[in-house]
């Protein structure tokens, strides 16, 4: 099992940044690929960023591209997303994931979930 803790989110106004960071504890954590996902009040939690167990292969959604870059550091067992240039509509909580199987931006194929971290940019 994987214990997932993220951190990092705040309030920033509209252009700036923030570094989530997702620490994770338990079993080997190159073994799993990590996702970040989001959730705005009323709306469905989407996929964001994801990294692949090495770190070799990442992907992002359209609105990320650009902007915001996923990393991972598996000696110290985190990953980050570093997010830039930031917009109003990036205001959600951000929910990193992992899954010892291959790198999709399902949610439901992640089996573990951290808490979550609140972002909100104001304009």
């Amino acid at each position: 099992q994987v214990q997932l803790v993220e951190s990092g989110g705040g309030l920033v106004q509209a252009g700036g940044s923030l570094r989530l960071s997702c620490a994770a504890s338990g079993r080997t954590f190159s073994d799993y690929v990590v996702g970040w996902f989001r959730q705005a009040p009323g709306k469905e939690r989407e996929f964001v960023s994801g990294i692949s167990r090495s770190g070799g292969d990442t992907e992002y959604t359209d609105s990320a591209k650009g902007r915001f870059t996923i990393s991972r550091d598996n000696a110290k067992n985190t990953v980050y997303l570093q997010m830039n240039s930031l917009k109003p509509e990036d205001t959600a909580v951000y929910y990193c994931a992992a899954d010892p199987r291959g790198l999709i931006r399902t949610s439901q194929w992640y089996m573990y979930w951290g808490q979550g971290t609140q972002v909100t940019v104001s304009s």
